[in-house]
């Protein structure tokens, strides 16, 4: 690929929610570029139509302070329903000289975007959109193995095989109850394979209610383990890194898409107040054999043979942004 074929500034664009920039992230980082974040935030009543109708007018290119001031960068990627509209000012208003890059539905078509990625279970399609199994992340094989080959001590001292916990908790799609605590409890215990003995590495999100946080203590009640509790950097990385299998709470699609980035096997617990999205990409990730999926009563689909494997879209979605933007590039200009 020529090199003026390859953009040079970036944008990720945002409410400023963490999933969504994260996600943004990864993918930026996978074509090597430093962003510039750009986050809008827009008034009742215009962020109640979004993303159907226009930017909040107080926001415009023209106004002091816009988060879609200009000069505009060759590239912009944004995530969220928010972003939707004012991807497509950016569009217009660069003369259609940036491209744009939306990750998820963005739930007005595929035309919001020149670019459009969104996970295999959306029913979104188009020439321009890209479905994958999992969602990009910014857990790199390198960044990886960076973690790997420096952990803190008190995680590198724990006895093999070392299972990796993510502790989420209620989202707008998914409500835990007390059931719910105790049977992921229970699960996180059950062997992944025939050595009965294991320890734990631990981490609660802000989402985590402090029952679902006991639940777990009690149930690890004379195991090995470690527990992040919040002080210092989280060794979120240093965990994925190390686990030699990970059980991963059901609400963040996020933390399942990361744990799968490591190709140890991966234990979801699908609590009974998910909704029917989030039951259908977890089913899906199940059929396809790579997470083992629970729930309270037990097992839905067990993989006893399970053959690891990394499972990584991020590079793929990078790549097929590139690719884009070099046929984009041939042919500037608005559109």
């Amino acid at each position: 690929m020529a090199e003026d074929a390859r953009p040079e500034s970036v944008w990720i664009l945002t409410d400023g929610k963490a999933g969504d920039e994260m996600q943004c992230l990864g993918v930026v980082e996978a074509l090597g570029l430093a962003p510039e974040y750009r986050r809008v935030a827009p008034r009742a009543p215009f962020v109640w139509t979004m993303p159907w109708f226009g930017i909040d007018p107080a926001e415009a290119p023209d106004r002091p302070g816009s988060p879609i001031r200009p000069p505009f960068p060759d590239l912009v990627v944004a995530s969220g329903r928010r972003a939707v509209t004012y991807l497509k000012r950016v569009k217009e208003a660069s003369g259609g000289r940036t491209f744009t890059v939306f990750l998820k539905d963005p739930r007005v078509g595929a035309g919001a975007a020149d670019f459009i990625w969104v996970p295999a279970h959306d029913r979104l399609r188009g020439p321009n959109v890209l479905a994958t199994p999992t969602s990009p992340h910014r857990f790199s094989p390198t960044r990886l193995a960076a973690a790997r080959a420096a952990p803190r001590p008190e995680i590198a001292a724990l006895p093999r095989p070392r299972i990796a916990v993510m502790l989420g908790g209620d989202s707008r799609r998914v409500r835990y109850t007390d059931i719910d605590f105790d049977a992921f409890a229970g699960m996180v215990s059950v062997p992944f394979g025939e050595d009965e003995t294991a320890s734990f590495m631990v981490t609660e999100s802000r989402r985590t209610p402090p029952a679902f946080a006991a639940a777990l203590r009690a149930a690890l009640d004379g195991w090995p383990h470690f527990w992040w509790d919040g002080a210092g950097d989280n060794p979120y990385a240093e965990m994925l890194a190390l686990a030699d299998g990970l059980v991963v709470s059901g609400d963040s699609v996020n933390m399942v898409d990361e744990a799968l980035a490591t190709g140890a096997p991966v234990r979801v617990y699908l609590p009974d107040g998910a909704d029917a999205r989030v039951r259908h990409r977890l089913e899906g990730l199940a059929e396809a054999g790579l997470i083992d999926l629970w729930w309270r009563g037990g097992p839905t689909r067990h993989l006893e043979n399970r053959v690891t494997e990394t499972i990584d879209s991020t590079p793929t979605i990078a790549a097929a942004i590139l690719e884009r933007y070099a046929a984009f590039r041939q042919h500037p200009g608005p559109r």
